[in-house]
């Protein structure tokens, strides 16, 4: 901009310029006042009005636009790949107590060693979140960089600056030049159990049950915190509404000599700072706040495991020193996870997509770490077993963290007399067929998948999703809709769907019922191995699929194929040959196959998938996430006919993730901590010059 500046301002460019400016202070002054000093003077409808004013100056006036522009904050850059950046001084880990004793040991080594009779510490509440380092260059936020292994961690600044409580800019005077906070980034209760409500419903809508839905949802805040660091577009960090608190300063030159102090003085500079900070004369002090916050934490908006006792003085702090890991001037005393007990008063079970029959325990309301428990999963038949719980018993709850609380045990003190064991249902809850448990499997299953609903519409579901015969025209609650009606019970049935039966139902009109069967229509041209894929025979997914395709070539010698020839095919083991094998031995499916074939489903492989362009791949295994120019399709085949291989999960044997925007945050996780290559589209084209 000063290039800018040296030219002379256009009447209109000053007029804007100015009020860029108005907006922006008065943008810092509300976020300030609301994230801060939790004193907001605005709505925020009013502060949102303000906020698109400014954003429609700075793209009228791009030139204008100021590097530490609240409009930043909004989110927008999509980083593609997370440099690691080496802290200037280690981020160590604290060392961590979980009694009195061994905090009275801490505080003991500590006197002798600093020869006191009495210590004055700090004591903080241990934020349950992702650890962060701050970076402020004369006052103005340059880097925001993850703890990682401790020496080094992942530039995350584009997505740190759209979090409203982390200043871009500081306010007042006299921060040094230099200056790096240290702090914990977190998601309050409310953003973290509205980001599962909304995922459950999804779920539910689709005809997830419960074991399946647990398995999806985020498991806790921390864990959530830490994936949408890491995700790459910075718009999606905003509207998670990601918090933070500053614990530490660190600099050549701090106004105090003392570590409350100048958490003091961060707040007057905009930093957050736990409100709840204290300073503490004495061990005994120190342990007074730590009981008084172990049932108070819970009235929080935020998570919160334990408390960091922090000997105050800079210069008793240096006396101590550090061990290689920990500072001996600190330790984190953590709570333990909290545990209730209350009435078991029945147990109900759940039919999955797959046909796993889930026991769930439902319990008398019970409050538990902020929240009422009123169910738990069971699990399975070994974990019923194992803990021998009764209708009637009192049992003990405990949520630790996890979304889905589990019982951890039975206080046998209190069991009612006459109760007997309860055994797992013989027969299916939802259509009465006998269930069936494999040698080797802990769940038992329906294998009823002609009539029991669950296993039907589940089976559907699979076949129209995107992956499969992707009829985007159909959605679960229309199946669901066409299988009460009686419409549809197998997958050839969708083909023989009239358009007046979709006219007699309620809601449908006639352009909804041509999209529908034009949907439907278009998935005759789906190519076999998505067609083979949408099956769903069990141990077939997509990759596998895929396999089976090119090594078979057509439906018919795949039906016909033998046990020996099936494991013959790269990455069909045992397992996956005698389900194909079952699958096909089953003259029901046999049936399907054919009245799919008379409808004109593709069960030839495409000739072009048996193309090999080059051998530029061999041997490599590439998994693929994210949003990119070209279709994910598109890239898998040219992985394929380049002689690599397309894996759906990051292991140690992954070659490189091939991320696009928006890759699949566990898969970066997952890579990072293996230390497999991440490689963006362009890259990979231009590296193997495809």
């Amino acid at each position: 901009m000063s290039d800018l500046f040296s030219q002379p301002l256009s009447p209109e460019q000053s007029r804007d310029l100015q009020r860029m400016q108005e907006l922006a202070q008065a943008l810092n002054e509300h976020n300030y006042r609301y994230y801060i000093l939790a004193e907001p003077s605005i709505s925020d409808y009013e502060f949102d009005m303000l906020l698109k004013e400014l954003e429609a100056l700075e793209k009228k006036h791009p030139e204008l636009a100021a590097p530490d522009s609240p409009t930043k904050r909004v989110g927008g850059e999509v980083t593609k790949k997370f440099r690691t950046v080496k802290h200037r001084v280690p981020m160590l880990s604290l060392d961590n107590t979980y009694n009195m004793e061994d905090l009275s040991d801490f505080d003991r080594r500590v006197r002798e060693t600093l020869m006191e009779d009495s210590v004055e510490y700090t004591c903080e509440l241990k934020i349950d979140g992702v650890a962060i380092s701050l970076v402020y260059e004369n006052g103005l936020l340059t880097q925001a960089v993850t703890r990682g292994d401790g020496t080094q961690g992942d530039d995350v600044t584009a997505n740190v600056k759209t979090i409203r409580s982390i200043p871009l800019k500081l306010r007042g005077e006299g921060w040094p030049a230099l200056l790096e906070a240290r702090g914990e980034i977190y998601m309050s209760s409310a953003v973290f159990l509205k980001l599962n409500e909304e995922k459950r419903a999804e779920l539910e809508d689709k005809g997830f049950h419960e074991e399946e839905i647990a398995a999806q949802l985020l498991k806790n805040p921390r864990n959530a915190t830490a994936g949408t660091l890491k995700q790459q577009d910075s718009k999606m960090v905003a509207a998670r509404k990601l918090d933070a608190f500053i614990y530490f300063l660190l600099a050549d030159s701090l106004p105090f000599a003392s570590h409350f102090e100048n958490l003091e003085q961060a707040r007057e500079w905009g930093f957050h700072v736990n409100p709840e900070t204290r300073k503490m004369q004495g061990i005994d002090a120190v342990k007074t706040f730590i009981e008084a916050w172990d049932s108070a934490r819970h009235t929080l908006g935020y998570e919160t495991d334990g408390i960091v006792v922090k000997v105050n003085s800079y210069a008793q702090q240096r006396s101590l020193g550090n061990t290689a890991k920990s500072p001996r001037w600190a330790v984190a005393y953590k709570y333990k996870a909290q545990s209730a007990a209350t009435i078991l008063e029945s147990i109900s079970y759940q039919v999955g997509r797959t046909g796993a029959v889930t026991p769930v325990a439902n319990l008398r309301p019970v409050q538990l770490a902020g929240t009422t428990v009123k169910r738990a999963s069971l699990h399975n038949a070994d974990v019923m077993a194992q803990l021998d719980v009764r209708i009637g018993d009192t049992v003990f709850v405990e949520k630790g963290g996890e979304i889905i609380p589990k019982i951890t045990g039975v206080d046998l003190s209190k069991r009612p007399e006459g109760t007997v064991p309860v055994g797992f249902i013989p027969n299916c809850p939802e259509c009465g067929s006998p269930l069936v448990r494999t040698e080797g499997e802990a769940a038992f299953y329906c294998v009823n998948d002609r009539s029991c609903k669950p296993i039907v519409l589940g089976k559907l579901i699979h076949a129209v999703s995107k992956k499969a015969l992707d009829i985007n025209t159909l959605g679960e609650r229309t199946l669901e809709e066409f299988y009460d009606k009686g419409m549809v019970r197998t997958l050839p049935d969708l083909y023989e769907i009239r358009y007046t039966q979709i006219l007699q139902l309620d809601g449908y009109k006639e352009l909804s019922a041509k999209n529908i069967l034009q949907g439907i229509e278009a998935s005759k041209a789906i190519p076999f191995e998505r067609v083979l894929f949408a099956l769903g025979i069990r141990y077939v997914g997509e990759t596998v699929a895929k396999k089976l395709a090119l090594g078979f070539k057509n439906m018919d010698a795949l039906a016909t194929a033998d046990f020996e020839q099936l494991c013959s095919v790269d990455e069909i083991g045992e397992k996956i040959a005698r389900s194909i094998l079952d699958w096909f031995s089953r003259e029901e499916n046999c049936n399907l196959v054919e009245r799919l074939k008379a409808h004109g489903l593709q069960f030839v492989l495409d000739d072009a998938l048996l193309v090999k362009n080059s051998d530029k791949l061999a041997g490599l295994s590439v998994v693929i996430s994210g949003v990119f120019s070209r279709s994910r399709d598109e890239l898998k085949k040219l992985v394929e006919q380049n002689g690599g291989k397309n894996s759906s999960g990051v292991t140690k044997k992954t070659s490189f993730l091939l991320a696009g925007d928006k890759p699949g945050p566990d898969k970066v996780a997952k890579a990072q901590q293996l230390g497999v290559e991440i490689i963006s589209e362009q890259e990979f084209l231009d590296r193997y010059n495809l």
